[in-house]
């Protein structure tokens, strides 16, 4: 079965060690990349008993994991299904984080707005660019599948996005993405970035339809919204 040409990556890093007991940076790294639920799980509940803020081991363990997952899945060395197992793991992580994090009124720094093209009903590179960008420490906010322009324009101005990314996997729906595109241009929406991708999308089609840019798969995603939000900031 051929893979699914969804989008993504985001740059590598190295995760500095930290003496944390039994547990390090690293090691919840490495879980994360290898799909262990429990490992990953074990090893953020040891860095917190540590003493280790919630935010460093989502910026030095968790999200390193995911880039390297989506770098693997970029090269073709995994497919969706290992991309999912780490994205469930990360998850499971985030599950213990999320609210401790919010109780300490920490959130992510930029904000993705995510949908399908209106009349496209399949959402699997959808939802595999939206768990990369959570992976990536984005905020995201998933419109679901047969998204109309004016919701795009509306989510887009309610959360305050960086980015709004638009999936389309029929060729006959990318006018919708056109059309999109076009709404999120003439709202007036300052500093918001447009990016598409999905099966029959080229670079081509994306500069024709004016979108800031293209991804072909989930590992290059994110190296493109990172680089579009930094070259916004």
């Amino acid at each position: 079965m051929a893979r699914d040409r969804s989008w993504f990556l985001f740059e590598l890093s190295t995760p500095l060690s930290k003496d944390a007991g039994m547990a390090s940076f690293p090691e919840l790294t490495d879980a994360v990349a290898a799909g262990k639920r429990n490992d990953t799980v074990r090893i953020t509940q040891e860095l917190l008993a540590a003493g280790t803020p919630p935010q460093e081991i989502v910026e030095q363990g968790l999200v390193p994991g995911m880039a390297i997952v989506g770098e693997k899945f970029r090269r073709n060395e995994i497919f969706v299904p290992e991309m999912l197992i780490a994205a469930r793991a990360m998850k499971e992580a985030l599950k213990i984080l999320e609210p401790l994090l919010i109780a300490a009124g920490i959130k992510p720094k930029y904000t993705a707005v995510i949908g399908t093209a209106q009349g496209d009903l399949h959402d699997i590179g959808k939802n595999l660019v939206a768990m990369m960008w959570r992976g990536a420490n984005f905020n995201v906010v998933d419109l679901g599948t047969n998204v109309p322009p004016d919701r795009y324009v509306a989510a887009a101005r309610e959360h305050q996005a960086h980015i709004v990314g638009i999936s389309a996997l029929l060729t006959t729906t990318m006018p919708a993405m056109k059309d999109a595109v076009v709404a999120l241009k003439g709202a007036g929406l300052a500093g918001v970035k447009i990016v598409v991708g999905g099966a029959p999308v080229t670079q081509d089609f994306a500069d024709e339809i004016g979108a800031d840019g293209y991804a072909a798969d989930a590992g290059s995603a994110v190296e493109l919204v990172q680089r579009l939000v930094g070259a916004a900031a």
